[in-house]
């Protein structure tokens, strides 16, 4: 039913180009889950067809993810903050833990941000802590960029090479999602043990 539905929205938005591109993306990135590899492939293999072109199809998925990210962002920074800081204590959030939500985002958030993006079903969860914690804004642009630029870069890539072949692509799918996650848990393990060296050192 689900899969019907996300098919149903790809073909109709579909329809129009580079529009539908972003819109899609938008969706996928904000707070409706909404996989990117049904938009992404069958538009980079349209471009091996000539039917579109990489830089144009990069470029709209790269910009909707932003705009996807900054909904969640600044809906959780605006109305999630406020819920937490009032109710939070019902459910065992205290003043506290948002205080060090704000210090981990404000010395770890570009990792967290970058590699989060990397990850199914995280990728587009981790704009809510991140504006819970009021991350600052730039940083967390500049690294939700670099993360869902690669992300998207990988799948036009992959789209464009064997578009036309769903065993194929369901195959290297499995392969890249488990080299990403195995990618961002050395990233994050190398990260942090160089962050509690450089600490024990001062």
């Amino acid at each position: 039913m689900i899969a019907d539905i996300a098919q149903w929205m790809v073909d109709t938005i579909f329809q129009f180009g580079y529009l539908g591109i972003f819109v899609l993306m938008v969706i996928e990135s904000s707070f409706i889950p909404f996989p990117s590899e049904v938009v992404l492939i069958p538009a980079g293999y349209l471009a091996s067809k000539g039917e579109m072109h990489l830089a144009m199809i990069f470029a709209m998925a790269l910009f909707g993810s932003l705009v996807g990210a900054l909904v969640n962002y600044f809906g959780a920074m605006l109305i999630g903050r406020k819920v937490l800081e009032k109710y939070g204590k019902y459910v065992l959030i205290k003043p506290e833990t948002l205080d060090k939500m704000d210090r981990y985002f404000e010395q770890h958030g570009h990792i967290s941000t970058f590699t989060g993006r990397l990850i199914p079903g995280i990728r587009q969860l981790i704009s809510i802590p991140a504006g819970i914690a009021r991350m600052e804004m730039k940083v967390f642009i500049l690294y939700t960029s670099l993360g869902a630029g690669l992300w998207a870069a990988i799948l036009i890539v992959l789209g464009y090479a064997i578009g036309d072949n769903e065993t194929l692509i369901k195959e290297y799918l499995t392969q890249i999602t488990i080299v990403a996650v195995v990618g961002v848990i050395v990233l994050l393990a190398g990260y942090f043990y160089v962050q509690r060296k450089r600490a024990s050192k001062e």
